[in-house]
């Protein structure tokens, strides 16, 4: 099943926000995004794509690069937005026409032929998950939407990911017991 369009949008009155998305086999999936589920999944991506990067070059490169990859995908998605086609609402509802609550959410970059895709579990009600393989200018263009509506929402920053390695490392060379939250 391959995606075909996403939307969102903020409801303020719930403070959060109504993702969906439709693929090429008229179906439609309608999810309701926290803002913890948010910005989870801003922060998550922005550090595993970087993580990837820095494996063929500097820190400072790798964010460079997805910083970059990040304005071009917003600068795309605006000029795509003048011209593009309304979201089109699909006939099928494998879930149901009602949106379901996104609990937690888990984040990874998997490898698929030549490209580096990242799979996204989105946690429902009951423990059932729904996962999303996501590359390319349709990953960008998630993230872009998503970035757009926390700003729109007054989220705030995307939080900034702790490396555990390098937490626990230090804990290690001072001799002192990792804090658990």
């Amino acid at each position: 099943m391959k995606i075909k369009q996403l939307n969102a949008s903020y409801l303020a009155h719930d403070d959060r926000l109504l993702f969906r998305f439709n693929t090429d086999e008229n179906t439609e999936f309608r999810f309701w995004f926290t803002r913890r589920v948010t910005l989870f999944i801003l922060a998550a991506t922005q550090h595993l794509i970087v993580k990837k990067l820095e494996q063929t070059h500097t820190p400072e490169a790798a964010k460079a690069i997805a910083e970059f990859g990040s304005v071009a995908a917003h600068v795309a998605q605006d000029r795509d937005q003048k011209g593009s086609e309304p979201f089109q609402p699909a006939d099928n509802f494998p879930f149901g026409a009602d949106p379901l609550l996104v609990m937690d959410v888990k984040c990874s970059l998997e490898k698929e032929l030549l490209e580096d895709i990242l799979s996204l579990d989105l946690i429902l009600p009951g423990g059932a998950n729904v996962n999303l393989k996501l590359a390319g200018s349709i990953l960008y263009g998630m993230c872009s939407l998503l970035n757009q509506l926390r700003e729109h929402a007054s989220w705030g920053d995307v939080p900034p990911v702790v490396d555990q390695t390098s937490n626990e490392q230090e804990d290690k060379k001072e001799g002192t017991k990792p804090s658990v939250h």
